[in-house]
């Protein structure tokens, strides 16, 4: 099967400055988790990028000096040469798949903390830092040395990216993550000499960097500047108007405009609230003002959406960061003509989460991501199977379907056996719910894949029990069985059931499975704090409910702060008129009252109450394997070897570690036994300072 020459168009090759690329396809920077942290695991993920046909791949924004510090975060550093040799392994790893290799230098100015570092922060005013923390730390107004010192740091970390062997490199002005942003922005800089007031004197700090960077490197590297076009902020932030006119004041300087929505939650805005290609009216023009190649992003899954974004002029080069991730094969898959077999990005931002928690990244549609070196795992190729065992799966939601397609691939003999009549399990209820209608890829992929294995049988409304199970002759068993939400109330902050007399009382089970509230208020507890409390009280009143909901955190969907969305649910909801109280727990509901108890003092207040939804934990449904468990005395008597729970019948998650639950168990069944003192991945160490230490140099 060869390329559909709709499609032809994504692959011309495209000149950047003194370096070409082959296609169109453009991995933007992105973060990661791993940065200067885990070097190799970090070169090895680039590598897969490169290997799945993305013509460029780009690091995440690299720190230039001490004084851009943005710790806690983990990002490369490139603030000596003793940062060379792990830059260098990146772009080596990159260049060995025939890609080219970007480097995002990062001054990060008043967005940079400096908690590592203890260095004093600076930018164009005397301010508090614009960090996620609101760490009480405050930037200094740079003065002319601060600028000349800024411009030789940054010109010095342009010529260590050389060193290290990238194509190309990035002066960064963007998401207000980039320094330069905070003296184009009229919010910040309101200086009164040569870099401030006017556009072109706001202009004039990234217009000297890029300069200097072009000066430094620019005989065989491309340099990149990284924009953003509009804050979403009205005239009072930086605007779509004046982006223009920033962009049309330095439009032929740097070799590449790269653009973005600032600050990042509106860059990368989940599919939950945001369309593909919602970025589109923010770009569209930007090419009319330059000659330069221009790339954006937008989650672009679609190669349709792609081709007409290059041919109506608004993009040069498909930039994707999201997309790249869920599937590092997806330009390869389109050049091949398998856009059937591409794993679409569902926009739930759990990528996003690893950045924000300082561990490796991960995927709900790619639970390849983040263990390509550590644990030797592939988005495409698996080992073969190394026994002639056949294996039974019980249960297709997103773990089973995993383990399924995986060890399909493998080339097992399995059967996928499902209790109900449709695949997918939580999913099935909750692609139906307010904006997650893009999460039912995670289902749909699989389903797909999994109908082309002449190796795999699905089976659908076909409960089993243990007797069936003992019967069948599996030699291996994973229970894939999910989970329920519980209905005592029972979760993070209540450790024993409510007390609930007379009442109405429903799960988000119960929501999912059409069932509804008897009266208002419906009055929502919500003690998991991710997304289902805010989207089940969405479902409701846009139904003409009366909903309040509960939280004894300050904010509602308070672990989407990691995703990068919370703030939006919140906005959602009072737009909507959801009653939001904060600070409160449930001390017991009887009849028509309610009690809460303050979290702080304890003290207790009544409201009335109609129905009470209770979105708190959930409960491994285990009893099958315990059963089997139970009667391990019996497999003697026939062929069965082992029983494994996976994903959510296991330990109730995310429906990423769902995914990679189901994945490990397709990589490690067959697998040698590790002892119990060996780490199931790889790390790395880093190696001890070689010079005298102080207590050594005072004895």
């Amino acid at each position: 099967m060869g390329r559909d020459p709709r499609f032809d168009i994504l692959f011309d090759p495209v000149k950047i400055g003194p370096v070409t690329t082959k296609n169109r396809f453009y991995q933007v920077p992105h973060c990661n988790g791993m940065g200067y942290r885990d070097p190799t695991a970090h070169a090895t993920m680039r590598s897969i990028k490169a290997e799945g046909g993305w013509g460029v791949v780009c690091t995440e924004q690299v720190e230039i000096h001490p004084t851009g510090d943005i710790a806690p975060f983990i990002e490369l550093r490139n603030w000596s040469d003793e940062d060379v040799p792990a830059l260098a392994r990146i772009a080596d790893a990159i260049h060995s798949r025939d890609a080219l290799a970007g480097l995002q230098l990062a001054h990060n100015g008043m967005n940079a903390p400096n908690l590592y570092s203890r260095e004093i922060p600076f930018g164009p005013a005397d301010l508090p830092v614009f960090s996620i923390y609101n760490d009480p730390v405050q930037a200094r107004a740079m003065d002319k040395t601060d600028i000349r010192n800024l411009r030789h740091w940054h010109r010095s970390a342009a010529l260590r990216s050389k060193k290290a062997g990238y194509d190309l490199t990035y002066v960064y002005a963007g998401k207000l993550f980039g320094g330069a942003m905070f003296f184009l922005s009229r919010r910040y800089n309101q200086r009164t000499d040569e870099y401030g007031g006017s556009l072109e004197n706001r202009c004039r700090l990234l217009k000297e960097l890029i300069e200097d960077t072009k000066d430094a490197v620019g005989d065989t590297m491309a340099v990149a500047c990284r924009i953003s076009v509009d804050e979403l902020l009205g005239e009072e932030g930086l605007h779509a108007a004046e982006a223009q006119d920033i962009i049309g004041h330095l439009a032929e300087i740097p070799d590449l405009w790269d653009l973005t929505l600032s600050s990042w939650d509106n860059d990368s805005q989940t599919s939950r609230f945001a369309d593909e290609g919602y970025q589109e009216p923010f770009v569209t023009g930007i090419k009319k003002l330059t000659s330069k190649p221009v790339v954006g992003v937008g989650r672009f899954t679609s190669p349709d959406t792609m081709v007409r974004m290059v041919r109506q002029g608004i993009l040069d080069l498909i930039g994707a960061a999201r997309p790249s991730i869920a599937d590092p094969f997806l330009p390869k898959k389109i050049e091949e003509g398998r856009t059937e077999d591409i794993r679409e990005c569902i926009g739930c931002n759990i990528c996003v989460s690893g950045d924000h928690t300082t561990t490796p990244i991960r995927c709900t549609q790619n639970p390849s991501m983040g263990e390509e070196w550590r644990r030797g795992w592939h988005p495409e190729y698996i080992r073969p199977k190394e026994s002639d065992s056949k294996v039974l799966i019980v249960g297709a939601g997103p773990a089973g379907l995993e383990a399924a397609m995986m060890l399909g691939r493998r080339g097992y003999e399995v059967v996928l056996s499902e209790a109900t009549r449709n695949l997918g399990g939580r999913l099935v209820g909750e692609r139906a719910l307010p904006g997650l209608s893009a999460w039912g890829r995670v289902v749909d992929y699989r389903v797909g894949q999994l109908q082309s294995m002449p190796n795999v049988q699905i089976y659908r409304e076909s409960p089993l029990t243990s007797d069936d199970i003992l019967a069948f002759g599996f030699e291996h068993v994973a229970i894939a069985t999910g989970s329920r939400w519980r209905a005592d109330g029972v979760g993070r902050r209540l450790l024993r059931p409510i007390p609930l007399t007379d009442q109405d009382v429903l799960t988000p089970d119960d929501l999912m499975a059409g069932h509804r509230p008897k009266k208002d208020p419906v009055v929502i507890i919500d003690d998991d704090h991710y997304y289902m409390g805010g989207v089940l009280a969405e479902l409701l009143v846009r139904e003409g409910r009366k909903v309040v909901l509960v939280t004894p955190t300050a904010e509602v969907s308070s672990w989407m702060e990691m995703t990068m969305e919370q703030h939006r649910v919140q906005a959602r909801l009072l737009e909507l008129d959801v009653e939001i109280v904060p600070h409160r727990l449930p001390v017991q509901a009887t009849g028509d009252e309610l009690t809460l108890a303050c979290v702080y003092t304890g003290r207790t207040f009544t409201r009335p109450i109609g129905s009470l939804v209770l979105v708190t934990a959930r409960l491994p449904e285990k009893n099958l394997a315990e059963e089997l468990a139970a009667r391990r005395a019996e497999w003697g008597d026939t062929a069965l070897k082992s029983v494994t729970r996976i994903g959510d019948a296991l330990a109730p998650g995310t429906i990423a570690a769902a995914v990679w639950s189901g994945r490990r168990y397709a990589e490690e069944l067959d697998a040698p036994e590790r002892s119990l003192d060996e780490l199931p991945f790889l790390r790395e160490v880093a190696g001890l300072h070689s010079g005298a230490l102080p207590w050594q140099a005072r004895s």
